[in-house]
């Protein structure tokens, strides 16, 4: 599989992303300049990312002014036509906006910018992951029709839990609905989910949790 990174004025989790999936994952990775459009060195069973950050200084709502670049018109096309697209914190944002992923990232319930260490359950694995999360609009909204559909469709990824793996909202950091941090499209092509599991890759930082992530969701071990 090979993966392109897209890079936006005000990104700060690009390298990160490199650096995860290309040198503690071993992928091939390219990086995609926002104002670029050319994606023919991708098909379908490659994936492009959309990384943690602050798109565009993150003027008017997160993401909001990402999602009209060109090369997100570019990755639109990509992932309506059946090819991975993940997006990680303002990543995850930058879907909602582009309407690829229901519901939107509204501004943490403490209304403070959060930066620590969660605890995951979902994917393959039943056991809670260690993933870290930075960021001060992630509590996921959508209407209780939207959330109903989002549960009977298998369509969310991980929900924030305690060490235990105990779903609870002592666990929520940020007060996101039925405690979800990650979702997937209907297709099962798009993912979206605020923690950073490129920052929980390597041996050095001694978590290596979300490389369990990756192979869950994109089958990379």
């Amino acid at each position: 599989m090979k993966f392109g990174v897209v890079v936006f004025p005000g990104s700060n989790c690009d390298r990160d992303m490199q650096e995860a999936l290309q040198n503690d994952l071993g992928q091939e990775v390219i990086m995609l300049w926002h104002k670029d459009k050319d994606l023919s060195a991708f098909n379908t069973n490659d994936c492009i990312v959309l990384p943690g950050g602050f798109s565009y200084g993150d003027y008017l709502r997160c993401g909001a002014v990402a999602r009209f670049s060109p090369m997100m018109q570019s990755v639109i096309e990509f992932a309506n036509k059946g090819g991975k697209v993940l997006g990680v914190c303002n990543g995850f944002q930058i879907l909602c906006e582009a309407h690829l992923l229901p519901g939107v990232l509204l501004r943490n319930a403490n209304q403070q910018f959060i930066c620590k260490n969660v605890y995951l359950k979902g994917g393959d694995s039943n056991q809670a992951l260690k993933i870290p999360i930075a960021h001060g609009e992630g509590r996921f909204f959508a209407d209780e029709a939207t959330l109903d559909q989002l549960e009977a469709n298998n369509q969310v990824i991980y929900r924030y839990c305690d060490a235990g793996g105990s779903i609870d909202t002592k666990a929520n950091p940020n007060g996101a609905l039925r405690n979800i941090a990650g979702i997937r499209n209907a297709a099962g092509n798009v993912f979206g989910m605020m923690p950073h599991p490129e920052r929980a890759t390597s041996e050095a930082l001694g978590n290596l949790d979300g490389r369990t992530v990756f192979a869950s969701l994109l089958g990379v071990r």
